[in-house]
């Protein structure tokens, strides 16, 4: 199929072109429209009409088609005898340029005939016309236009047409396609006459002409700028600078014109031009209302009636006469006190309020203590912002002036105001506002005496006094935008001060940036410490001057040999992260991240690897084991000496030795008789109420076996091992081993008077052996039967309080009950 259109395409252009061969130099169909440029969308109607020589039909029957473009359309035949006649109707026509054909069908699809049918629309009438003069050599008119807001898709023509009235002369200038200006010579116009301007569009749709003008060639003059030759002040008049200037060399001839004349203005320490520019006369130039001794710089510009502006001259400065600077002087002061010397150090800044005027270019500014200034009073003098000095403690206030060479100004009052322990402000924080400001915020407490707030900033990289800023705030307001000369990424301290009538509160201070980015450099990280499975990282905090921005935080990011990567936040007061179960042995990568509001930067890559046991492990192992053991060694030997007693008891008991006891010297009636006049001072010996008798073999003998006489050491703890039961002289208890022995219980002291109770023996037995005895050191009170059968209390082995003596017994006492102490009472015998 596409071979074949191409064939039909190739047909096409020979029968269009009108030459197939030399016999035949007719197209096979004529094809007729009823337009050939239409506007875009409207309906076209075709006929299509075969040659009866046609050798495309020659032998066949005929059947006719349509195509437009790559489609076919409906057709209908004309009633005719042939039947060689075919109409079309197109409803729209969409494209701006499309071929109709008109075919014949026989074996294949052949074209007869076609035509091709071009759409667009007409040319509107050109808008926005305006010519220009030019009045440099060659002086020319430049028009130019606008040829409209819709393409026509055809070729238009644009012609310009003029004509000079005073000189009755027509011209038309006839423009290159798709050119909408034209520049007129020198000759085609006369300055000061009046001419009718209008431009003129043509295309196969139509036509159309723009609105004349009429103008005065030289009132479309632009000139060349202007040159400021001088300004200068007027004598006698503050505020007046008069203006002295002249038009280009080649436009210098039009001095004597009637032309008007602009000025602007702006003062040196200004960046902006005056927003509404001054009409002056050419004459006398001089303009007044201006501040006084201040430079101006000025510039002018001109035009001749309604014509367009020059561009502004070069600038040019003047300074106004001087006079005493006026106005005010806002102020803040921060005051410390010296209570070793009582001296005040007081630091005072000033800037001019809205009302001040310098009026003059040197001024400087006086601090003194008194309101008429004089050399004594004066205390401090600079050209600055600022004043350090010192004042006594009882002082109360200053005066500051500013001076200049026309005057002094009127002298501000400035209390002084000492700092006060008050919390006014609760949070305050700061933001960019614009490229060029920055809003504080603060949160405020209400009080009653409060005046004002006083928000003072300062760059923090620089220390210097005299780039401290300050402004005042009302005492409603919680929010202000300062304006300065900020520097994006740079720091700045801005503080809060509340002011009272009595005082200056506490400040609060944020720091704050215009504009942030990320870091300039980030900290390298350190191994601190290492164990076995924990590791610490810590870090330098960045300079301040590399910081470009808050630092909102620290993130490490640590990973072993193929493993994952963790993430450990730390925040900036810290510095520091503890990086938790790691794997021994293996070695590790980490790198930290430092971040602002204006981005992040990541630092150096560090390796570091994991030992089983490091030395500082081992070190606090040994440290731990070392402490603990010393404190349980403390422990043990605190116990020791708190138990002394007991310990001793427990490994060396007091056994009682019956052969070392004094038993055998007592008496059965009182020793205060018999005892010698030289042993008056020593004790008492005790009276005896009960006694035990150990079971002593019958051939003891007095130089080897008497163990009451073998050993020299007292004996006098026999009796507190037991008592209780009576003497069985013949007992045997069921250790074979015990020995049985005497158990003495004592009445009370023998000098005590007698007493008229008798004596109550109870006989007590013991079958406990001798080196097991563990007694008591404290003496005990039991109870005895009395004789009248009555319990009293008796004392067992030593002197009671509660014992009372006995009275001696003048009975017989029966030595058989008593064998022990008749054994006693015989062995004193024979020893005598």
């Amino acid at each position: 199929m596409k071979s074949t259109w191409v064939s039909v395409t190739l047909i096409l252009l020979a029968f269009v072109s009108g030459a197939r061969n030399e016999d035949d130099i007719q197209p096979c169909a004529k094809v007729q429209t009823s337009s050939s440029v239409v506007p875009l969308g409207s309906p076209v109607m075709a006929t299509c009409v075969i040659r009866e020589n046609c050798p495309l039909i020659t032998g066949q029957s005929v059947h006719i088609v349509w195509r437009l473009g790559d489609h076919f359309i409906p057709s209908s035949l004309v009633a005719s005898e042939s039947g060689k006649i075919s109409k079309v109707v197109i409803p729209h026509v969409n494209h701006t340029r499309v071929t109709l054909t008109c075919c014949v069908q026989t074996s294949l699809i052949q074209v007869a005939g076609g035509v091709v049918i071009t759409a667009g629309y007409p040319p509107e009438a050109p808008q926005n016309l305006s010519c220009q003069t030019n009045l440099t050599t060659p002086s020319t008119l430049t028009c130019s236009w606008n040829p409209g807001q819709q393409e026509t898709h055809l070729p238009t023509e644009y012609t310009l047409h003029t004509k000079i009235w005073d000189s009755n002369k027509n011209h038309t200038y006839e423009l290159p396609t798709g050119v909408h200006h034209y520049t007129i010579p020198r000759s085609g116009f006369v300055l000061f006459s009046e001419m009718q301007i209008y431009v003129r569009a043509l295309n196969e749709l139509g036509e159309a002409s723009s609105v004349p003008v009429i103008l005065e060639p030289v009132s479309a003059a632009k000139f060349d700028p202007p040159k400021i030759l001088k300004v200068e002040t007027v004598p006698k008049s503050h505020g007046c600078l008069k203006l002295s200037w002249s038009l280009s060399k080649d436009q210098a001839w039009m001095h004597s014109v009637h032309l008007n004349l602009e000025v602007r203005l702006k003062t040196a320490d200004s960046s902006q031009w005056s927003e509404q520019p001054y009409n002056l006369p050419v004459i006398h130039c001089v303009y007044c209302r201006l501040l006084h001794g201040t430079v101006y710089f000025a510039q002018i510009r001109v035009r001749y009636q309604q014509s367009p502006w020059s561009e502004w001259s070069s600038s040019q400065s003047g300074v106004t006469l001087e006079s005493a600077p006026t106005g005010r002087l806002v102020s803040w002061m921060k005051v410390s006190g010296d209570h070793m010397h009582k001296q005040l150090n007081v630091h005072l800044f000033w800037k001019p309020s809205k009302q001040f005027r310098a009026n003059g270019q040197n001024v400087s500014y006086i601090v003194s203590v008194q309101k008429l200034q004089g050399e004594r009073g004066k205390i401090c003098s600079t050209i600055g912002n600022y004043c350090t000095f010192q004042l006594p403690r009882k002082a109360k206030k200053v005066y500051l002036s500013a001076i200049n060479a026309a005057g002094k100004s009127s002298p501000d009052e400035v209390r002084i105001y000492f700092a006060k322990a008050r919390m006014v402000i609760s949070d305050i924080k700061a933001s960019p506002y614009d490229d060029q400001s920055l809003l504080v915020q603060w949160e405020k407490i209400d009080m009653s005496d409060l005046i004002d707030y006083v928000v003072e900033w300062r760059p923090l990289l620089e220390t210097h006094l005299s780039l401290i800023q300050f402004e005042i705030a009302d005492r409603n307001q919680s929010s202000l935008i300062i304006t300065g000369n900020f520097e994006p990424y740079k720091p700045y301290g801005i503080s809060v001060y509340p002011r009272f009538k009595d005082g200056i509160g506490l400040p609060l201070t944020v720091n704050a940036y215009l504009r942030q980015k990320a870091p300039s450099m980030v900290p390298k990280l350190r191994i601190k410490k290492a164990w076995q499975s924990h590791t610490e990282l810590t870090w330098d905090e960045i300079p301040l001057d590399q910081r470009n921005g808050i630092i909102q935080g620290y993130k490490v990011f640590y990973w072993c040999e193929n493993g994952q990567v963790n993430v450990v936040n730390a925040a900036m007061e810290e510095r520091r992260v503890i990086l938790k179960d790691l794997n021994p042995v293996s070695l590790y990568e980490a790198f930290i991240m430092v971040s602002t509001f204006g981005g992040s930067l990541n630092g150096s890559t560090i390796h570091f690897k994991m030992e089983p046991f490091d030395g500082a492990a081992i070190v606090m192992i040994v440290i731990v084991s070392g402490v603990g053991l010393s404190f349980l060694t403390i422990f043990i030997v605190m116990t020791c000496f708190s138990n002394y007693r007991k310990l001793k008891l427990h490994f060396w008991p007091i056994v009682p030795d019956p052969a070392n006891s004094s038993i055998k010297r007592w008496k059965s009636e009182p020793t205060q008789d018999t005892l010698p006049a030289w042993n008056k001072e020593e004790p008492n010996p005790v009276c005896l109420s009960h006694l035990s008798f150990l079971n002593l073999p019958m051939n003891l003998r007095k130089d080897k076996d008497d163990l009451w006489l073998n050993n020299a050491e007292d004996t006098s703890d026999l009796g507190e091992s037991i008592c209780g039961s009576p003497l069985i002289p013949e007992y045997s208890g069921s250790n074979s081993d015990s020995v049985p022995y005497a158990t003495v219980i004592f009445s009370d002291s023998c000098n005590s008077p007698p007493r008229k109770d008798t004596h109550v023996y109870l006989r007590s037995e013991s079958t406990q052996p001798l080196l097991e005895t563990e007694e008591s050191f404290s003496p005990k009170c039991y109870q005895n039967m009395a004789t009248e059968g009555m319990p009293r209390e008796q004392c067992f082995f030593g002197p009671c309080h509660d014992c009372v003596p006995e009275e001696r017994v003048d009975s017989v006492i029966l030595w058989d009950d008593f064998p022990f102490l008749q054994a006693l009472a015989m062995n004193e015998t024979s020893n005598d």
